[in-house]
């Protein structure tokens, strides 16, 4: 009778663990989950989905598509486009030819560069968006990845005051001699 249980049990936990390994387990996680996943497994803390870098990224791939061309600056430089997040740090990650996002994100993971952007320290939002090219059918990705919003006046509440000099400033030369001050 125990063996049975036992049996029972091996048989639940292995489809169980079978649905959770399962594609259509990847599938149903949103790409934002997918990406703060990967990042969780390498110490970094989670992302979560923004909609000024969806709409960025959907702008960069309808761009891509339309053009028919992986680039990163089909919809403009990227500092342009990036403006209106006010993020202090951003990166972009483009690629083409995957119909899914769990395939785009693997291709992603096992390029050093691209790798390199889903594991940005400050990173905790991000935005994905695919479009399809109408001349090849071919499936184009952006995913852009930023650090929290930059607060008014941080560029400058980072620089400390300058201390007043209580040294007297040299007198000004009154002669210039191959680059030398010459003062009486």
């Amino acid at each position: 009778m125990l063996d049975c249980r036992f049996s029972r049990v091996i048989l639940i936990s292995c489809c169980l663990l079978v649905e959770i390994c399962s594609p259509s387990a990847a599938l149903s996680a949103s790409p934002a989950e997918m990406i703060s996943n990967f990042r969780v497994s390498h110490g970094l803390g989670r992302v979560t989905a923004d909609s000024t870098l969806n709409r960025i990224a959907q702008e960069q791939a309808t761009a891509m598509a339309a053009k028919d061309m992986l680039e990163h600056d089909a919809a403009g430089a990227f500092n342009s486009r990036i403006a209106p997040s006010r993020a202090g740090r951003a990166a972009e990650n483009i690629a083409y030819g995957h119909d899914s996002f769990p395939k785009t994100l693997d291709q992603w993971i096992r390029s050093s560069g691209h790798r390199k952007n889903l594991l940005m320290q400050s990173a905790s939002r991000v935005g994905i968006a695919s479009a399809k090219s109408s001349k090849t059918g071919r499936t184009y990705w952006a995913m852009v990845i930023a650090g929290d919003y930059e607060q008014p006046g941080r560029a400058a509440a980072k620089a400390p005051p300058k201390a007043k000099s209580r040294e007297r400033a040299p007198p000004p030369c009154r002669t210039s001699f191959m680059s030398f001050c010459l003062q009486r």
